[in-house]
């Protein structure tokens, strides 16, 4: 095995092979444990394997680390990973922590930390990199940096002081909302407030939206409601409603009212259809355009960055106003079909005459016929006068389906089970699990 120094943050996300070259996982952290008169040992590593399992593999079953990838033998427990006594995540819990300079020389903040292997093929922690406080006020200034042995430094322990979680939301920066999602949820319960704390509204409000309800309550009910209200404006009026719709009434109302008017007010509108219906699933922000909008200017509208794929797929044209509810609805244009048109061709010309849309009070058994029967990614919603009020997607309808612990399942259904699901959902008898949300207002 290789003897270079390797610094963990820069093992996060690093591919894991076996020694055919197959691709195993990636990892996520790095285990350590505490020796008396030593540096910590590492034990292992937090490997990420399909199916969003996290499982551990020992640090003897490493063959070499380096060049941005690792190898092992091949021979790993896909058994999930729980956290023992005594085990430290070098990632989530130690980078960010305070540490005493021994001779008396000031505190730092731990940054990254290097691991090596020794004489007798194990590894330890050789090296902190730590930054010490900046000692002008100037924003663009930063404190020294140096290397420290683990000698040279001890822990500070302040009483009712956070751990900071700067270093580890930096470590992850790169994750996709769902992984970050999986990667908070593994984290201890103190530890994971703390990190959503951190994260900036628009990116905790993405990570929200991919955690199960009970958390997803508990992450808010940590926040002050001025901070909770700003979250819930950053997700999609659909997660916020169904966010809202776990809290006691009092409280949802609380934040309500400190939301924005505009995002309120559409939460509002969704919290008063039954769950289970098309007006209980679907989205209020569609892509709305005219229909003398043009193939270019709807092919813009879907390059936006921060569109959803599955409300990507298609353009609604109605008449104005262009924003739920708006006027008549007059049909749907799909991207494919698009692109193959000019640039200056009228989408008005363009619309799908076999595709009619549902009203709200459609069951959600109806919309998930719809969506598989006609091979559709999202299907329109309109009221009483056919006025364009929401989109329903296919993310929608597999939110709703799935049972409520679909992150942390393992994807080793029983084939009758899912045979039988299909059938029921055929037939329209499907005990269809979802938000138990009760309606506000008149259906």
């Amino acid at each position: 095995m290789s003897a270079t120094r390797v610094f963990v943050a820069r093992l996060a996300g690093c591919t894991v092979f076996d020694p055919a070259g197959d691709r195993v996982g990636k990892v996520r952290d790095v285990l350590v444990v505490y020796r008396k008169n030593d540096p910590p040992s590492v034990v292992g590593l937090i490997v990420e394997i399909p199916g969003k399992r996290r499982v551990f593999v020992s640090i003897n079953r490493v063959t070499s680390i380096g060049s941005g990838q690792i190898i092992t033998t091949g021979l790993i427990n896909v058994r999930r990973y729980e956290q023992r006594g005594g085990e430290v995540r070098v990632i989530a819990e130690l980078l960010g922590r305070k540490v005493l300079f021994t001779d008396g020389s000031g505190e730092a903040t731990i940054e990254d930390v290097a691991i090596k292997e020794g004489t007798e093929a194990d590894w330890a922690i050789s090296q902190l990199f730590v930054r010490r406080p900046k000692t002008s006020a100037s924003p663009f200034v930063k404190g020294v940096t140096s290397f420290a042995t683990w000698a040279e430094v001890r822990e500070k322990e302040t009483k009712g002081q956070a751990q900071s979680a700067e270093h580890l939301i930096a470590t992850y920066s790169d994750l996709k909302p769902a992984d970050l999602a999986n990667t908070l949820l593994d984290l201890p319960r103190e530890r994971m407030f703390e990190v959503a704390g951190e994260l900036p509204d628009d990116r905790l409000a993405d990570v929200l939206e991919e955690m199960p309800e009970t958390d997803q309550v508990g992450i808010l009910t940590s926040l002050g409601d001025a901070r909770a209200a700003d979250v819930l404006d950053q997700m999609q009026p659909d997660d916020a409603a169904d966010l809202i719709a776990q809290l006691p009434e009092e409280r949802g109302e609380q934040l309500l009212d400190l939301m924005e008017p505009e995002e309120a007010e559409d939460v509002r509108f969704l919290l008063s259809y039954a769950p289970d219906t098309a007006g209980g699933l679907m989205t209020t922000e569609p892509i709305i355009v005219s229909a003398d909008a043009t193939v270019a200017e709807g092919l813009a509208r879907i390059r936006r960055h921060d569109l959803a794929p599955a409300l990507g797929a298609a353009i609604c044209v109605t008449l104005p106003p262009y924003e739920a509810p708006t006027g008549r609805f007059l049909g749907m244009v799909h991207f494919q079909r698009m692109l193959r048109y000019p640039p200056h061709e009228r989408l008005g010309t363009l619309l799908d005459a076999g595709l009619d849309p549902v009203t709200a009070d459609t069951s959600a058994a109806e919309v998930s016929r719809i969506l598989a029967s006609y091979d559709l990614v999202s299907v329109p919603v309109v009221d009483e006068n056919y006025r364009l009020v929401g989109v329903v997607t296919i993310d929608d309808v597999l939110d709703y389906l799935l049972p409520d612990d679909w992150r942390s399942h393992d994807g080793n259904d029983d084939v009758r089970r899912r045979a039988a699901a299909r059938s029921e959902l055929r037939t329209g008898s499907i005990p269809l699990p979802g938000v138990q949300r009760t309606p506000r207002g008149p259906q």
